[in-house]
């Protein structure tokens, strides 16, 4: 009896070869078309913000040396375009010849040219909206806002408020640094005899972790003063707003610091504090000569996040009357009725984070090379 074969499935890169091949044409002339688009926006935006320049001598000369670069780099766009274009009547022609390797490898190279027209049409578009927002309602914006004599000429005030928000932050991720350690740690207490620590421990990191900052802050500089709490009320009104800032930080990122901490003390294999038990070290001496040293160069790059974040937020201490930068530029603003004050103090602030996200970010690549390699 004879038996039917049933039809071999074919593989689906041989289905895609048996497929008639058309050079993407048509996609590289809409991206043209887009290109010119994007362009024409762009030189539009840049005509419309400098309509609303009044200004003169060397700040007009800086403005237009940045519009006339933003249009010439502007062009990078229609040139990426035709480009591709190029590289798809290019494909057509191998195609047509009959040569189908060569084609699809030109083919290849539009869509790579799609790609930069996409990721500089994107930016060409982001700047095309900052032109126009900067010049939006007869550059009244970039008065309010960006009115650069305003701070200038109140540096040093500013200068000497950034300085006590450095000193907050720096005294605070110091304390936190130890606080946090010692919390996870407790919260590592094997045992039944450490349960109630452990607890203790938890609601510690519940309850400040689940409390905005703001509320800590007002809580306890304003709080603890009313209630007399002792170890405060012999300092001074300045000194005392400080410390009681420090210990509100402290006390919120404390509870965001213990969980890095803990994540890293529990990313250390068992079998490293099982080796260093068996060789007699005590649980304390096995968590400070073996675990501890480990798990804190794993968590560097998570640490520094959280201390970027307590330096911005420095910032809240403004509502209880601290004349750290945001309390000194909010007097300024309301003296000249001029926001640019608070964009000074903006600055300041980037003049700190930018370089720490950067060394955040380097130090993260850094451990993923080493984990490669040690793979």
């Amino acid at each position: 009896m004879a038996t039917t074969r049933a039809p071999r499935a074919s593989a689906p890169g041989r289905e895609r070869a048996r497929r008639p091949f058309r050079p993407p044409l048509a996609a590289a002339a809409a991206g043209v078309v887009v290109s010119v688009v994007v362009v024409v926006l762009l030189w539009w935006s840049i005509w419309f913000f400098d309509g609303t320049l009044a200004t003169s001598g060397a700040l007009l000369v800086i403005g237009r040396l940045a519009e006339v670069a933003a249009a010439l780099a502007g062009l990078s766009v229609p040139v990426a375009a035709v480009l591709g274009l190029r590289a798809a009547f290019r494909s057509a022609s191998f195609a047509k010849a009959g040569n189908i390797p060569d084609a699809r490898v030109a083919a290849d190279d539009v869509r790579q040219w799609r790609w930069y027209v996409v990721g500089f049409g994107t930016t060409a578009l982001i700047v095309s909206f900052l032109f126009w927002f900067f010049g939006s309602s007869g550059g009244r914006v970039r008065t309010v806002l960006f009115n650069w004599h305003y701070p200038r000429a109140h540096l040093g005030d500013l200068a000497a408020g950034f300085w006590i928000n450095v000193k907050i932050s720096v005294v605070a991720e110091v304390i936190v640094l130890a606080w946090a350690l010692f919390v996870a740690v407790v919260r590592l207490v094997p045992g039944r005899a450490g349960a109630p620590l452990r607890w203790l421990a938890i609601a510690y990191t519940d309850l400040f972790r689940g409390i905005p900052a703001l509320l800590v802050i007002y809580i306890v500089v304003f709080g603890f003063p009313l209630a007399h709490v002792p170890l405060f009320t012999s300092l001074g009104r300045s000194s005392q707003l400080f410390w009681l800032a420090v210990l509100g930080l402290t006390l919120t990122y404390g509870a965001y610091v213990s969980e890095v901490y803990r994540a890293g003390l529990e990313s250390i294999h068992w079998s490293q504090t099982a080796a260093a038990r068996s060789l007699g070290l005590s649980h304390v001496q096995t968590l400070r000569y073996v675990v501890v040293p480990q798990a804190v160069r794993r968590i560097i790059p998570p640490l520094l996040n959280d201390f970027i974040g307590l330096q911005k937020d420095t910032a809240l201490v403004s509502i209880v009357g601290v004349l750290e930068i945001v309390n000194r530029a909010t007097i300024l603003k309301g003296t000249y009725f001029n926001l640019s004050f608070i964009t000074g103090a903006a600055v300041f602030f980037l003049v700190v984070t930018i370089p720490l996200t950067r060394l955040t970010d380097y130090l993260i690549k850094r451990d993923q090379s080493r984990m490669r390699a040690n793979g």
